[in-house]
């Protein structure tokens, strides 16, 4: 199995997010648990343009769609 293109730290940059360790654990733990009806990319919280960027990722099966599926499954545990 081949390593994913992209880190959840660079996620989170390309989000204009901060990227350390301790700020992504934080956000998580403050947008946890996602209702298993939301999907990810209309969860409340994002803007207009991170929301585009997530939806776009998972619909076009793209470079950055292992990370974002990740996130996903981090904010639904």
């Amino acid at each position: 199995m081949e390593s994913p293109i992209h880190s959840l730290p660079s996620l989170f940059k390309q989000l204009g997010l901060p990227a350390d360790q301790a700020s992504i654990d934080r956000f998580v733990r403050n947008h946890s648990p996602l209702a298993p009806t939301c999907k990810l990319a209309d969860a409340a919280f994002w803007s207009p343009a991170q929301a585009t960027f997530l939806r776009e990722e998972i619909l076009e099966d793209a470079d950055w769609a292992e990370v974002v599926d990740q996130l996903n499954v981090m904010l639904r545990g």
